[in-house]
């Protein structure tokens, strides 16, 4: 007895039943006489060219049926109605199916998103049909996307109910996605040669904190972190993420917080649309900062090392920056090169300070790390674009981003939706 050939076959079975089943529901759909003229885009009449076989691949396997045809005088145009009605234009993948696809091609490598639809669907598709209907319906939600972004910069009311937000958090951070050769043509990057690998994604993230857990610690409200991403320059990225921050209810939040690694296009991108906001400098990167400035200071001496960077992370996670610098000034170089580097580790200090008070943001109950911007780097671009061997078109990578973003977001059934109304 092998019952997982019995369970494989009458899974089967019943898929090909079904198909019988939905295809009989087709036959006769966009057939005779239309109650209305049909028009062509060019605004002139159509008219009927006969009955046209169509094949179309369902979550259920294989079904055809037929469908009038209309064909403009003028431009020659045709037009399937039923086709349009079916939402199965210019496509021979049904609306199940493309959802199907579409989350199968964003979670895995196309190639093992093929095999997930043969194992738990019994979908049988390329991995080359898998590619072009994911990139495809992520170029969709990035055109969904845009639009919203349209209607909410040219809102000039109140977007959303007047129920405050106690806390709004704002963050942005960019990783590097390895790109074909023709996308890095004359784009300087890391490489010994001067050239690049890869582009960067910038990826931002909205979430809310409405109070503190019991020891006064910060509490991301549940499902509340949204994202946003593209390879796209700061200034555009920057619009991307002020939309987002209005649809999730920045004019009603009491108290806007923007973390960040202190990168001067976030920076930068923050005091252009979010000026009223707290900026904090992730705690992490500082510290990460003040790592940097022990072993240059004290190279030679892993005693030393490890001691100052002890005594002055416990200073710094006090917010007293200033003491830092002063005790780090006295032990400057004599010798220039390693002068320099210490130099640029205290002037990222000094200039980021009043973004580095930390006692007092955690007074107020505030997050003062930005991992979850990192985190989503890793999950929502590291692991799906960043694989050994990928290399991506702009075009490609991009689809897939907005698509990944939408999906962690639990915002992929909005946009289905949509579509249908």
């Amino acid at each position: 007895m092998d019952l997982e050939a019995w369970e494989t076959a009458l899974r089967a079975a019943v898929l090909a039943a079904g198909a019988k089943v939905l295809e009989g529901f087709l036959q006769g759909l966009g057939c005779g006489r239309q109650e209305e003229r049909v028009l062509c885009e060019c605004g002139s009449p159509m008219e009927s060219r006969g009955l046209k076989s169509k094949d179309l691949l369902t979550i259920l396997g294989p079904v055809s049926y037929r469908r009038s045809m209309f064909q403009c005088l003028r431009c020659q145009r045709t037009r399937y109605p039923a086709d349009e009605l079916l939402d199965v234009q210019d496509t021979t993948r049904s609306p199940g199916l493309r959802r199907m696809m579409a989350r199968a091609g964003s979670q895995s490598t196309f190639k093992e998103g093929c095999e997930d639809l043969r194992l738990y669907a019994g979908i049988e598709v390329s991995a080359k049909d898998l590619e072009r209907v994911a990139e495809s319906i992520g170029q969709q939600i990035e055109t969904w996307n845009q639009q919203e972004r349209e209607r909410l910069l040219e809102a000039s009311g109140p977007l959303g109910p007047p129920a405050a937000i106690p806390v709004l958090y704002l963050c942005a951070d960019g990783t590097g996605v390895p790109m074909v050769p023709e996308e890095l043509q004359g784009r300087k990057g890391k490489q010994a040669d001067g050239t690049a690998r890869t582009r960067e994604a910038k990826l931002g993230c909205v979430f809310t904190q409405t109070g503190t857990d019991a020891k006064g610690y910060p509490v991301r409200d549940p499902d509340s972190t949204s994202f946003v991403g593209a390879i796209e320059s700061a200034e555009p990225f920057g619009w991307r993420l002020y939309a987002e921050a209005l649809r999730r209810g920045l004019p009603q939040a009491c108290k806007i917080v923007a973390l960040s690694d202190g990168s001067e296009w976030i920076k930068n991108l923050i005091h252009l649309h979010f000026p009223e906001a707290l900026h904090i400098i992730d705690l992490y990167h500082a510290r990460e900062h003040v790592a940097q400035l022990c072993n240059h200071l004290f190279a030679s001496d892993e005693k030393k090392r490890t001691q100052y960077r002890i005594r002055w992370w416990t200073t710094l996670d006090n917010g007293d920056v200033e003491t830092l610098l002063l005790q780090a000034q006295r032990h400057l170089p004599e010798n220039p090169q390693i002068r320099k580097p210490v130099q640029g580790e205290l002037g990222y200090l000094e200039k980021n300070k009043e973004r580095m008070r930390y006692a007092d943001f955690r007074a107020q109950g505030l997050f003062v790390g930005s991992g979850v911007v990192e985190a989503g780097c890793k999950t929502i671009i590291g692991q799906r674009l960043k694989r050994s061997g990928m290399e991506w078109s702009l075009r490609g990578a991009n689809a897939i981003l907005s698509l990944r973003c939408n999906i962690h977001s639990d915002r992929f059934e909005d946009f289905w939706e949509s579509r249908a109304a």
